[in-house]
C-alpha cells in the first residue's frame, strides 16, 4: 500500500464491520452529535451534575465498544500482536468512553429538561 488516504480507511471500515453496520454507525454518531449541539445551544450551558453522571459512565462506553470490536472482528485478547493492537485497543476504548459520555448526557437533558442548579 503506497498511498494512505480517507478513501483508504473507509474501505477498511466497511471491509471490517460491513457496509450497512458501518455505515448506521456513522449515522448514529452524527445524529447523537446533532442531539449535543441541540441541548448545548438549547440549555446556553453545561450541567455539571449532569457532566458528572455522564463521565461515570464513561468506563461502561468503553468496555462495551471494546467488546463490539472484538465481537465484529472475530478476535480476542489472544490475538493481539504487538504494541499497535493495543494504541488501537486503547484508542477504541477511549472513543467508545467520550461517545457514551456525550449519549448518557444528551438522554440526561432530553429527559430532564433545564434544570436550575443548586
Amino acid at each position: 500500500m503506497e498511498e494512505f488516504s480517507f478513501m483508504t480507511i473507509l474501505a477498511v471500515f466497511e471491509e471490517m464491520f460491513g457496509r450497512g453496520l458501518f455505515w448506521t454507525m456513522v449515522a448514529v454518531a452524527v445524529a447523537i452529535t446533532a442531539a449535543y449541539l441541540y441541548v448545548l445551544i438549547r440549555d446556553r450551558s453545561m450541567s455539571m451534575r449532569k457532566f458528572l453522571l455522564a463521565q461515570l459512565s464513561m468506563p461502561f462506553g468503553g468496555a462495551a465498544a471494546v467488546w463490539f470490536v472484538m465481537l465484529m472482528t472475530n478476535s480476542g485478547f489472544a490475538d493481539i500482536g504487538g504494541p499497535i493492537d493495543w494504541i488501537v485497543l486503547l484508542g477504541v476504548f477511549v472513543a467508545g468512553a467520550v461517545g457514551f459520555a456525550i449519549l448518557v448526557y444528551v438522554i440526561q437533558s432530553l429527559m430532564r429538561g433545564k434544570q436550575a442548579e443548586a
